[in-house]
């Protein structure tokens, strides 16, 4: 059973009155912001890490990962910054913060080259206990027939090499059963997720549903030519979604979870045409700030993807799902809540019901394969994906006990 910040606190209070000491199974738990997909100039992002740190964190983040492209920030690495402007001034923006620690050096025709810090180096000037923590990861990048097929991997010990592979189902398996071969040898817990489908329209719902293991895709990432609402001839993000859960489900598979990142690359100049960071993140409600307690409660469920809006309790007693938002003043709020009939897979992510106001339930009959709700707010996002969004935010789905 998931519990409610606010009801955990009344459980809580309960016991105590009568006498008794709460157990361990109900010890409060606490919700932490995170975003689990951005880059650096270990990459393809256009900043250092320390400057991207900086950021998350005085954002109000408590956990965030640099996935870059097929390589961990560890071993040396020199970036010569590009004759740009934007560029130009980050750079001086980077040397006037953080001073003696910037090492670079100029070449015979004025370029700047700057060694880039290592996690191990940059991983100590920010986390802290209980506030603010980095995790390790990849962004496992592959292709088949110039489909762009990239698999974050939260928590990752040991990089993974690009292996590829004969069809767009096969390297995304491979990807999944490397990720678990890791786990397996070490013992630490972690995930590959799928990242943005839709970008060059690369993977389809049908390439997913082959797949044995994937728990986690994102449902929303902010980087401007992923196509999240999809076209005239494919699918968006969420119609995807609750295909191949449908199918999942229908396969004895587990329930596959929504992800909302920024997949920020840009981080000098903010518009509708960069990728910048902000745009999207993960509520996880754990029982502590490290990647154990982190990656356990998102494998049960225990989390919501948001552009902005904030829910202050998702409970679900194993028959009906409840939502409360934490409303901002001025804002209006409508609920939604998406499902497959059991009688009728194949009209997947059908709208179960809609209420307008804060708070919303949703009890599953018998013909009900499971159910989702969607939070959708009147407040413009600001620097949305796309001119009109609205914040928004989606919890996990759910099947009855």
């Amino acid at each position: 059973m998931r519990y409610s910040l606010f009801l955990i606190a009344i459980f809580g209070l309960t016991l105590f009155a009568c006498g008794e000491k709460p157990s361990e199974e109900i010890a409060q738990k606490k919700w932490y912001k995170g975003n689990l997909h951005t880059h650096s100039y270990w990459s393809d992002g256009d900043n250092y890490p320390e400057m991207i740190m900086d950021w998350y964190k005085s954002h109000d983040y408590d956990f965030v990962v640099l996935s870059d492209h097929n390589t961990l920030a560890a071993g040396e690495k020199w970036k010569l910054i590009p004759k740009s402007p934007s560029h130009e001034m980050g750079f001086q923006k980077y040397l006037d913060k953080y001073g003696d620690e910037v090492v670079y050096r100029e070449d015979s025709a004025g370029r700047i080259e700057v060694k880039l810090k290592t996690l191990s180096e940059y991983r100590p000037m920010f986390e802290e206990k209980g506030e603010f923590l980095i995790i390790q990861s990849q962004e496992l990048t592959e292709s088949f027939e110039k489909k762009p097929l990239h698999m974050n991997v939260t928590n990752i010990q040991k990089l993974i090499p690009a292996e590829g592979g004969s069809s767009v189902s096969e390297i995304l398996q491979n990807g999944l059963d490397r990720v678990k071969a890791q786990r397996d040898s070490t013992g630490v817990p972690m995930f590959l997720h799928i990242n943005h489908p839709n970008f060059i329209w690369a993977i389809t719902p049908e390439d997913m549903i082959e797949l044995n293991g994937e728990r986690f895709f994102e449902v929303y990432n902010g980087h401007p030519q992923v196509n999240n609402y999809g076209d005239s001839l494919r699918p968006s993000m969420e119609v995807l979604w609750d295909k191949v859960q449908s199918a999942y489900l229908r396969a004895n598979k587990p329930l596959l979870y929504g992800l909302a990142v920024d997949d920020a690359h840009n981080y000098h100049v903010f518009d509708q045409n960069s990728s910048n960071p902000g745009r999207g993140w993960v509520m996880v409600l754990a029982k502590d700030l490290n990647p154990e307690s982190l990656i356990e409660a998102m494998e049960q469920g225990d989390f919501y993807a948001t552009t902005g809006v904030t829910l202050s309790s998702i409970d679900f007693d194993g028959k009906t799902l409840y939502v409360e938002v934490e409303p901002e003043p001025g804002v209006d709020y409508t609920i939604q809540f998406f499902g497959t009939k059991k009688s009728a897979p194949e009209e997947s992510g059908l709208l179960l019901e809609e209420v307008s106001g804060i708070k919303a339930d949703f009890t599953l009959e018998a013909n009900d394969m499971y159910v989702r709700a969607k939070i959708i707010s009147s407040k413009p996002k600001e620097n949305p994906y796309q001119l009109g969004d609205t914040e928004v935010a989606w919890t996990q789905p759910v099947v009855s006990n």
